[in-house]
């Protein structure tokens, strides 16, 4: 319904969301568990099989969102290790791959994915969840944060490796619940404004930054949670339009960071 301007770009793909259910239960990402817990069944098989993913954490859950057209490879490449099912009418429905096979074709074998340059700004991010009845009493702040504290781009910056602070404020609703990642200062404005608690993740977030490539490339998810995976590291992760972030626990951002440079040696 947005009228078009030439002020506004918007991807010429259609997202489906995946959320996966372990016993019945969504993953809680207040735990801090992340998309680490998905890595290695979701998001690295579909890497390897040349799908291109978003990632979307939250303070509740995280969300896979997958290209539409993707949807026949997905299903086949999935199936084997996850039941499957889609909503209809607030019912979920069993899917099997003869429901998507239409158009679908076996995959070549992916070839080693090119591996992104990562920088570490060394601003300090918060995950939180406030109560929506709360909203009223934060909302213009949460307005001035999100429209008016952005600074101007940086045309010859944006992929930069000497990045030490970078401007980044997401807003979640989903089903109600709202989460959002702020940095630690806004965050103590936003706690002095508020006079009921509010639940946050323990502890600051450190940063990772990923530059995204042309929207085609895949595996830039499974560059991150991969190695953060098998090392049993927390990560809470966003795909963007632009970036893709990935927020680690503070205390561990210098083990995240040598696994991510030993990654990127090895591959040379």
């Amino acid at each position: 319904e947005l009228p078009p301007s030439e002020f506004m770009q918007v991807a010429d793909s259609t997202w489906l969301v995946l959320s996966v259910v372990s016993n019945g239960r969504e993953p809680s990402g207040c735990q801090a568990t992340g998309v680490t817990k998905i890595a290695r069944s979701v998001i690295a098989p579909l890497a390897e099989h040349h799908v291109s993913v978003l990632m979307l954490s939250t303070y509740q859950t995280d969300f896979i969102l997958v290209r539409e057209r993707d949807l026949p490879v997905v299903i086949h490449t999935l199936a084997g290790e996850f039941d499957i099912y889609r909503e209809e009418s607030g019912e979920c429905v069993p899917v099997t791959c003869d429901d998507v096979s239409n158009g679908f074709l076996k995959p070549k074998p992916a070839a080693s994915p090119t591996l992104h340059p990562v920088q570490s700004p060394q601003t300090r991010f918060c995950v939180l969840t406030v109560a929506p009845d709360t909203l009223p009493a934060i909302a213009t702040m949460l307005i001035d944060v999100l429209f008016y504290s952005h600074s101007p781009p940086r045309e010859a910056g944006a992929g930069s490796q000497d990045l030490d602070s970078i401007t980044f404020f997401a807003f979640s609703l989903i089903e109600g619940y709202i989460s959002i990642v702020m940095d630690a200062e806004t965050q103590k404005r936003v706690m002095l404004s508020l006079r009921v608690p509010m639940a946050a993740s323990p502890g600051a977030t450190a940063h990772p930054g990923v530059p995204l490539p042309p929207p085609d490339e895949c595996g830039i998810v499974a560059q991150i949670a991969e190695p953060l995976a098998a090392a049993d590291i927390s990560a809470y992760y966003i795909s963007t339009f632009n970036f893709d972030h990935a927020l680690v626990p503070e205390e561990g951002i210098a083990e995240v960071i040598q696994l991510l440079q030993q990654r990127q040696e090895s591959s040379r």
